[in-house]
């Protein structure tokens, strides 16, 4: 079968492209200078956390021994599932498996939904025990406790930064999620062949990368001082 028989059969072509390897390649690219500009976004972040935690050390120790640490591993260990599940999602893509690609698929938006679903108790907790920055920021009893020692007006830094960072994670989490939606519906209805799978090669990068995001988060924020 000659090429352009290739290009006629086979779905997902836009216009502007010569073939599908083009479009391949384009869909890559820009992926990954995405990517950049997300990493770079999170960096500044990250630099801005590291820059206070040096100041209030011991304030930011405090705020982390607050955390659930078994809350955090658990979230942890859903989203390397997650990241195993969109890799064989990405392979039985490459490879036809319509069957298999949305199984892997569906599996990868539950595994995320578990991981916001804890993520939304964790935050509940915070509320409970009044420690949220600027909306309800008033610890008392035992939390207090914990939290005086360091200052609490550092400690509320600490945990500002807790709900930003997470939060800005979850979003994209729940963006991650709608293109997974979107790609079980394109793969239920025969969208992808072993010549076209960018899309979902795109948004497995794009989930990796949010994976990746929360491997650095987890011992940031929960592991801080003497809790290795």
């Amino acid at each position: 079968m000659s090429d352009a028989d290739w290009r006629t059969e086979d779905t997902g072509l836009a216009h502007q492209f010569e073939d599908l390897e083009q479009q391949q390649e384009s869909d890559t690219l820009g992926i990954w200078l995405f990517l950049v500009t997300e990493i770079m976004f999170f960096g500044a972040v990250f630099a801005a956390y590291a820059i206070y935690r040096g100041l209030y050390f011991s304030a930011f120790e405090s705020g982390s021994r607050i955390l659930d640490i078994r809350l955090g591993a658990a979230n942890t260990i859903v989203l390397l599932g997650s990241s195993l599940t969109m890799a064989l999602s990405v392979r039985s893509a490459q490879t036809g498996n319509r069957r298999a690609l949305v199984f892997f698929l569906i599996a990868t938006m539950i595994l995320g939904g578990a991981f916001l679903g804890v993520k939304a108790y964790e935050y509940n907790q915070k509320f409970v025990e009044h420690i949220v920055p600027s909306l309800d920021w008033a610890p008392e009893g035992e939390v207090l406790a914990r939290l005086a020692p360091g200052g609490l007006q550092h400690a509320e830094l600490y945990f500002f930064f807790y709900f930003a960072m997470t939060g800005l994670h979850a979003i994209h989490m729940i963006i991650g999620m709608g293109l997974l939606l979107w790609l079980v519906f394109r793969a239920r209805k025969g969208s992808f062949t072993p010549r076209y799978f960018a899309p979902v090669e795109v948004v497995g990068l794009y989930w990796h990368f949010v994976d990746i995001v929360w491997i650095f988060l987890f011992p940031l924020l929960y592991l801080i001082g003497g809790r290795y």
